[in-house]
């Protein structure tokens, strides 16, 4: 497991209490978890299984309310049998927290990997996307990564987060966690906050589903350039955009099959589509969401030209709350709007999240990271 390579967070008792927001009929819960990578598996399957069954039995993890044709775990199952494959030989501890979180749940193995891969089976053909996702990065004292999180199936019922401590891991991670998920987005006890964006191009394949290599991200590494780093070296199954942020720099890794690009610079945004030249030409975002992709992106770096330094995280939710920023429920279940918001601190280690469409009415559950081993 690598080792950190500059400074920890100094450990300490941040002021705020944990919060629990009830979001539509579910509560995001803080589920903490710690041992070995079965054990915590099996704790946050426990924590979930009753909302994870549910989610399961809901036209398969919501896919058939999404897509057409609707398909069949007997028909996926050659798919997550050659993702399991990598998943074991790349990240084999994570596939022991899948285990885990099978048992948990009560449900079978296959399921639980579905859970990981569901945005890898809708792929970018056959459900065209609307776009999702305005994320930005500014390092420093302060330094913050914020984002909307716009994703469609209606998941903002199936929110929570994730306190992770891993047996033998310097670390400790917050996060944020959608229907099973081992990772989505977070921050660590290090100050590495990672978060992403939906790219679309290259070949989608077997391979680490990008959300779990942002758990192990949280996992493995220190900083900024350790995750650079550790990313070069992952088989990752699709194409997306990874937002990092310390203390002391910022970065974006656009990923294309297996091309990776690195974009580093201090105040940094990004929506979807491919910003790189050397990648831009691969994009495939269609032209109703690239038309979203580039107003989102101007309008979130005019904003954030305007942000001062020493922001508040209320000043971070406003940037993201207006529109074109904030993507609203159109009723439509298939089509993406934003169901989180979410601003990560990395110095201070916290994770702030505001449900649905983050407006400035939605309250905010405030997590920390704190001194010791949770509970």
């Amino acid at each position: 497991m690598t080792q950190p390579s500059h400074k920890h967070v100094p450990q300490q008792d941040f002021p705020f209490p944990n919060v629990t927001t009830r979001f539509k009929s579910e509560e995001a819960e803080r589920v903490r978890v710690d041992g070995d990578p079965y054990r915590v598996g099996r704790q946050h399957g426990a924590a979930r299984a009753r909302a994870l069954r549910a989610f399961v039995d809901d036209g398969l993890c919501r896919l058939n309310r999404v897509m057409r044709p609707a398909v069949s775990m007997d028909a996926l199952r050659p798919a997550i049998q050659a993702h399991r494959a990598v998943l074991e030989a790349a990240t084999p501890n994570l596939a022991e927290e899948v285990r885990g979180l099978a048992d948990g749940a009560g449900l079978s193995h296959d399921q639980a990997l579905l859970l990981q891969l569901r945005r890898e089976v809708m792929g970018y053909r056959r459900v065209p996307t609307a776009g999702d996702c305005t994320t930005y990065a500014r390092p420093g004292a302060e330094a913050v990564l914020a984002q909307t999180v716009d994703l469609n199936g209606d998941l903002d019922d199936q929110i929570a987060v994730l306190d992770v401590r891993l047996d033998g891991s310097p670390r400790r991670s917050l996060v944020l966690s959608f229907a099973g998920l081992l990772g989505y987005l977070g921050v660590n006890s290090d100050g590495l906050a990672v978060g992403l964006n939906l790219v679309l191009g290259g070949r989608w394949r077997p391979g680490l589903p990008p959300y779990l290599a942002i758990r192990h991200l949280l996992d493995t590494a220190g900083d900024v350039d350790e995750a650079v780093e550790i990313l070069r070296g992952l088989p990752l199954a699709s194409s997306r955009s990874i937002m990092l942020c310390d203390p002391e720099q910022a970065a974006y890794v656009e990923i294309l099959t297996d091309e990776q690009r690195v974009v580093r610079g201090t105040d940094l945004a990004h929506t979807n589509h491919f910003l790189h030249p050397d990648l831009a030409p691969h994009d495939e975002l269609n032209v109703f969401a690239r038309t979203s992709s580039t107003r989102r992106l101007d309008a979130c770096r005019s904003r954030l030209a305007a942000l001062p330094d020493g922001a508040t995280v209320a000043d971070q939710f406003a940037l993201l709350s207006d529109p074109p920023i904030r993507v609203p429920d159109t009723g439509d279940i298939a089509v993406e709007r934003t169901v989180a918001t979410v601003v990560l601190l990395p110095a201070r280690g916290e994770l702030h999240l505001r449900p649905g469409d983050g407006e400035a009415r939605s309250r905010t559950a405030s997590f920390s990271l704190r001194a010791g081993v949770p509970g």
